[in-house]
């Protein structure tokens, strides 16, 4: 089974005035109730990393955790969490930014990572790019390199994907719409 982009983006559904007004909010859950949408995805990007360097996934709380643990599973690779604060267990460093609509905060356990690790970071979407911004951050705070972001939707007009290239870091995303 190959990738279809169309067929995906049929499946995601666009609620309109969530979570707040004039957002429209690019739901991925109905891809998960779906295996051949869930097949396309999770194999395109598992062939994309399949011969990479990359040591480790690191993915973003919560939908992120969905595709990033069927990645690190696929390619045999460590699994790292970036959570919002206050859900880890243990030592933890966290970072704060600020999203499209508010303010939130993300952490990592201090011992997930270590110098000289190579780190894939995962989320399900690209607005902003304060999330994403932000787990770079913790990533690097630990001596480890995000070797690439991506993500399965990247919102351009919101100029996240292009803040984290500016950084020096490559983004990958399979699809993306237009307006906010």
């Amino acid at each position: 089974m190959s990738y279809d982009e169309f067929y995906v983006k049929s499946v995601i559904r666009s609620l309109h005035d969530w979570p707040e007004p004039g957002v429209i909010f690019r739901d991925v859950t109905p891809i998960f109730k779906d295996p051949k949408a869930m097949r396309m995805v999770s194999d395109a990007f598992i062939q994309r990393y399949l011969n990479s360097e990359i040591t480790h996934i690191a993915c973003v709380d919560a939908r992120g955790f969905l595709f990033g643990a069927i990645m690190a599973h696929q390619l045999n690779l460590p699994l790292v969490l970036v959570r919002k604060k206050g859900k880890l267990p243990g030592e933890t460093i966290h970072q704060e930014y600020e999203l499209e609509y508010g303010k939130a905060a993300v952490e990592m356990q201090t011992d997930a990572l270590s110098a000289g690790d190579k780190v894939l970071l995962f989320d399900d979407l690209i607005a902003t790019g304060g999330t994403l911004l932000a787990a770079c951050t913790l990533i690097n705070k630990l001596g480890a390199e995000v070797v690439e972001a991506a993500s399965l939707i990247d919102l351009p007009d919101l100029q996240g994907s292009t803040r984290i290239q500016e950084l020096g870091i490559p983004v990958f995303t399979l699809l993306a719409y237009e307006g906010n």
